[in-house]
């Protein structure tokens, strides 16, 4: 049975279309709708409810050494205080999961896990740990709200005091208080915009949530959350990332640290050069691209679509895809099956939209 997020009241009392996702019933539009909601994270500053996500904790003399072993990216000299992006592999080089590390203290983590791998991830890393650490999983105990867009200073600045918050990319302040709450604020995000993500008790979420609409933000569902993640040409596990996906072909080396030794390492530098890369597409035809579309070039089929929907704001369509490397460079027209329909479309580079963080 799918479960309820600490929000799953507001999200009624707003209207929002409920569906299953991750394994939790969470809004996929409200009735402004999808582009509206869109828009509203570009030019102002909306919020998500992403308690769906998963938390846990990871501390000890060997948290650090576990880390480096586990995970792809390197964790020795992160700051107390930053996050960290990263890949967690299976020995074949498949993903396990992505997901971002935050620096508590010396020996004191914790992970953000993607909620439908949230068991998964836990188990994995349960049964790879080593020495002298110990690991919990806090996802049911945790409530996550993430504030983005341009004005989102503006907006939280009402709730909270503003000389406190993170202001560096990739880091993150504890025990302030948000709205009589305390939380821990990351200047994280998925949507490409400047932004925080908000950490409380579950049962604290609702009060931050409804501090955060009196402050100006508008609420948006999953249906924008993707749309914008696209249009920031970030990978979704299941779609750019899987267990048959390897992270070099995602073009996510800049987290691969292929100089320490890590679970998946080996069969990762035995493939040698990915034959297939991610790129980016935007149609140059009427026609919309979605994901598991055949791209060709001619009659040769030469990659398939991962993700891919017409982008509020653009009025085109654009898409993620992985294209055989030798047809990979910028510029290069294919042509991708819509329907049994073949369109135009362009290799263009990622990602489609950039804002200043």
């Amino acid at each position: 049975m799918d479960k309820k997020t600490p929000l799953y009241a507001c999200h009624e009392a707003l209207g929002g279309k409920i569906v299953p996702f991750g394994g939790f019933l969470l809004p996929v539009q409200y009735p402004t709708g999808i582009n509206a909601e869109h828009m509203t994270v570009r030019e102002h500053a909306g919020i998500f409810d992403v308690s769906h996500m998963g938390e846990a904790l990871l501390e000890g003399p060997d948290a650090v050494k576990n880390l480096n072993r586990i995970l792809t990216n390197r964790f020795g000299k992160l700051a107390i205080g930053g996050c960290r992006y990263t890949i967690m592999l299976y020995e074949d080089a498949g993903c396990v999961d992505d997901l971002i590390v935050y620096r508590r203290g010396e020996d004191r983590f914790l992970l953000i896990l993607n909620a439908a791998n949230a068991d998964k991830d836990v188990a994995w890393i349960k049964d790879h740990l080593e020495g002298d650490v110990t690991f919990e999983n806090i996802s049911d105990k945790v409530g996550q709200i993430a504030l983005q867009g341009p004005e989102s200073k503006e907006v939280i600045a009402k709730l909270t005091n503003v000389e406190a918050l993170p202001t560096k990319y990739y880091t993150f302040k504890e025990n302030l208080t948000v709205a009589g709450v305390n939380c821990l604020v990351s200047r994280t995000g998925y949507t490409g915009e400047f932004g925080y993500e908000i950490y409380m008790k579950a049962e604290d979420a609702p009060t931050v949530w409804k501090a955060l609409l009196e402050a100006g933000a508008l609420p948006c569902g999953l249906g924008a959350r993707d749309t914008l993640r696209l249009e920031a040409s970030m990978p979704l596990y299941g779609h750019e990332l899987s267990d048959k996906i390897d992270p070099l072909s995602a073009g996510l080396s800049f987290v691969v640290k292929l100089d320490k030794p890590f679970i998946g390492r080996d069969a990762l530098l035995a493939k040698g050069e990915p034959k297939c890369v991610r790129v980016g597409l935007k149609a140059i035809d009427r026609g919309v691209l979605r994901e598991h579309q055949d791209i060709y070039l001619g009659e040769e089929k030469v990659g398939v679509t991962s993700s891919g929907t017409m982008i509020p704001g653009k009025r085109q369509s654009f898409a993620m895809g992985y294209v055989a490397r030798e047809h990979a460079e910028v510029g290069t027209v294919l042509e991708v099956d819509v329907r049994g329909r073949r369109i135009k479309a362009e290799i263009v580079p990622m990602p489609f939209y950039n804002a200043a963080k």
